[in-house]
């Protein structure tokens, strides 16, 4: 069965959504799922698109970007499909259409693949290039952990009689972290560790 997926950002671009319907009908999709929602928030219709796509099924879409936010979002969704032995199908994707029931369109995809970590690879390079340079001028500090930032207020509310434990889900950090910061401020220091969670 031909299943298509149909997306654009905001209600402003209904035309765009019309003409992605359009298209997927022209292709012969039997059944559609189609959203108006920004590629970040919570895609409920594609979720219900994988949920629904059974075993020889082929997934078709208009263009990547309405399926896909970036290469990775695009590799989890491929390997999903993988897993339920259903086949993806891009119809504008510069000529010919991607299939990746086909020899040609599974290339295709390992080549969006292969560019897609490198250019991951190139970015933490660069960021570790800059972290380099930054330490070498005194302008690198690092992040400061959460659990030091928030000792006043561990000591603070220990003081009030609060438990760890409690200490730990009212500020939202480890328990580990609050008898860290008690220990080194010693406010009972290993002491903390008889009291009951």
């Amino acid at each position: 069965m031909l299943v298509g997926y149909g997306r654009t950002s905001t209600v402003d671009q209904e035309a765009g959504l019309e003409a992605q319907e359009r298209d997927l009908r022209a292709a012969g999709c039997e059944k559609l799922f189609m959203e108006q929602v920004s590629s970040v928030a919570k895609r409920r219709q594609l979720d219900a698109l994988l949920e629904f796509v059974r075993e020889g099924d082929t997934l078709v879409v208009s263009k990547l970007d309405r399926l896909a936010r970036s290469v990775a979002d695009l590799l989890n969704i491929v390997a999903r499909l993988e897993t339920k032995k259903v086949s993806l199908r891009v119809l504008s994707m510069s000529g010919s259409p991607l299939d990746t029931s086909t020899a040609v369109g599974k290339l295709m995809l390992a080549v969006i693949g292969a560019v897609g970590q490198f250019e991951r690879e190139m970015m933490l390079e660069c960021q570790r290039e800059g972290i380099v340079k930054a330490r070498l001028e005194g302008r690198y500090k690092g992040r400061a952990p959460t659990a030091r930032r928030k000792a006043a207020e561990i000591v603070r509310l220990k003081a009030e009689g609060v438990r760890p434990t409690e200490i730990a889900i009212r500020l939202g950090i480890g328990r580990a972290s609050v008898y860290r910061v008690l220990g080194s401020v010693g406010a009972n220091g290993a002491g903390n560790r008889q009291v009951a969670a």
